[in-house]
């Protein structure tokens, strides 16, 4: 189908008009130019709405929208947890982790590991995280919302990825992470409205007289099999999401590498003004979590019903937005595309930081804070061409790309959370640990997916993280206690860091954990 003259009327105004707020929120003071503090951490004055927001709309973009919609459609519910438990994630971030950050002036992730451990794991782990941003990340998000937009306007898929990759470029380019975060309420706002409304009129047609809880209780009789968030072995679907493991096992790795010591995400708290500002940013995060399988789940459920012959798990989104009546499919649509192009800024503005402060600052220290923030700008153009340009040839013969953004994170996620959790709480982790359980974390997963894909050794890729993560942690803790740590030049300072938080941070974590006992019970 095409859009009417209504609905591109009304993406032309969002689009417009963000990159219209994205260069007033983010223009010079008279007389001044952009620093690298300014540039990469929006002069660390980011209020806690805006962190928050900025946290959501940073993640919630293409693959998880069209992704977790087609995983909804072939698996169900339980690939909900994903959202729900990284609001509990979130939280666990908030009090333990945040902390040691903001007290240590951390800008970036491998920055933290080298004034915890030495030069030699920040180069390494810098280069990690620039390969899966993107190789996986920015293409992934590419692929997905290109497909989207190709399904619901029947534009060229080339072109609407190429158009994508512009968007998602030029409008944060010259204001850096201030242009991201203080247009992400809005982004967000729109992302959650086009959400709601498409939950609507899907559960509306589904239910017919009965409305939306009709509609929502025919999808729970029709399909009970969907609505097990736990699941079982004999489960076609156990492999993506084996059972307990979703709440005690591998899926805490996942989350806890993401949410805490991911640069594309963890970068706008590191931005506020304190702690304490930061902890309401994080704990309003977390209840918009709570909310995100309303969103990204529900209408792949919903498409069990309205489309039920669809070949392709991710087309179930888009068919979902083409029964939306003109206007409203312009605010959906308009959604879609600013779940994207917030993604895809927060993306290729934390490769910039990554690149320009771990890598060409290191090498270059005499160059000016004006020039860095020209290399940052660069660097951000080279990696959106190169997401776009191998996009298809990754992502193509994927059903689910969710599940492949999972599979290959999956390969760093478990060295990741060993070098950061024994960094932060134990103070004889040492660099050649670090560096063992970086190497070593990635080579075991890349010998395991391989034998995984022969059929030598099958076991579900959760479950892998999990044995992974423990191997890494070994290695760690025996190569620390063969090879001590050296002293560092800038080490990582503990005193004066207090884990207590707000009352209302406090009563945040209790609801949200209520919440997560609530739905676990009903739909175990």
């Amino acid at each position: 189908m095409s859009l009417a003259p209504l609905d591109l009327a009304i993406l032309a105004i969002y689009a417009v008009g963000i990159f219209a707020l994205a260069q007033w929120v983010s223009r010079d003071k008279p007389g001044e130019t952009k620093n690298t503090t300014d540039y990469f951490l929006a002069s660390k004055s980011l209020p806690w709405w805006a962190i928050g927001a900025s946290l959501i709309a940073a993640n919630i973009s293409a693959e998880q929208i069209i992704g977790m919609s087609g995983s909804g459609y072939v698996i169900g519910l339980a690939i909900a947890s994903y959202e729900w438990m990284a609001a509990l994630t979130l939280l666990i971030v908030g009090k333990f982790f945040l902390p040691i950050f903001l007290r240590n002036n951390i800008v970036t992730m491998p920055q933290f590991l080298e004034q915890r451990y030495g030069a030699r794991i920040r180069t390494v782990m810098a280069v990690f995280w620039l390969v899966l941003y993107v190789f996986v990340n920015i293409t992934s998000i590419l692929w997905l919302g290109a497909l989207a937009i190709t399904t619901v306007t029947g534009v060229d898929q080339t072109l609407a990825l190429i158009g994508l990759a512009v968007f998602g470029l030029v409008y944060q380019l010259w204001g850096g992470l201030k242009a991201v975060a203080l247009t992400d309420a809005v982004q967000v706002a729109l992302l959650v409205f086009g959400g709601l409304v498409i939950a609507f009129i899907t559960l509306s047609q589904i239910g017919g007289d009965a409305g939306i809880i009709g509609g929502f209780t025919r999808l729970t009789t029709e399909f009970p099999e969907k609505f097990d968030m736990i699941l079982s072995p004999d489960s076609p679907h156990y492999q993506a999401l084996p059972g307990i493991a979703v709440l005690i096992g591998g899926m805490w790795i996942m989350n806890l590498s993401y949410w805490g010591f991911n640069q594309y995400i963890i970068q706008r708290a590191l931005a506020a003004s304190s702690v304490n500002e930061a902890q309401k940013g994080i704990a309003f995060a977390a209840y918009l979590k709570l909310l995100m399988p309303l969103i990204v789940v529900l209408p792949g459920l919903a498409a069990l019903v309205l489309a039920p012959e669809l070949e392709r798990g991710d087309q179930a989104y888009p068919t979902m937005m083409a029964l939306l009546p003109t206007g409203l499919l312009g605010l959906v649509f308009a959604a879609l595309v600013a779940a994207i192009v917030a993604t895809l800024g927060s993306l290729v503005n934390s490769i910039s930081t990554i690149a320009t402060l771990d890598l060409y600052a290191k090498a270059r220290p005499e160059v000016s804070q004006h020039h860095l923030v020209t290399v940052g700008r660069i660097v951000a153009v080279v990696a959106m061409a190169v997401g776009a340009l191998v996009a298809q040839p990754l992502l193509g013969n994927f059903d689910q790309a969710f599940q492949f953004i999972q599979d290959f994170t999956g390969f760093f996620t478990p060295a990741i959370v060993v070098i950061f959790v024994l960094g932060m709480f134990w103070k004889r982790a040492s660099e050649d640990g670090a560096l063992a359980a970086a190497i070593g974390g990635v080579v075991l997963s890349g010998v395991m997916w391989w034998m995984n894909n022969e059929g030598l050794f099958v076991m579900p890729f959760m479950n892998r993280v999990g044995v992974v993560f423990l191997a890494a942690l070994a290695a760690a803790v025996i190569v620390s206690f063969i090879a001590p740590q050296k002293e560092t030049t800038l080490p990582i300072r503990f005193d004066g860091i207090s884990y207590k938080t707000s009352l209302a941070f406090n009563i945040a974590a209790v609801g949200v954990i209520a919440f997560l006992v609530a739905v676990y019970s009903l739909w175990w």
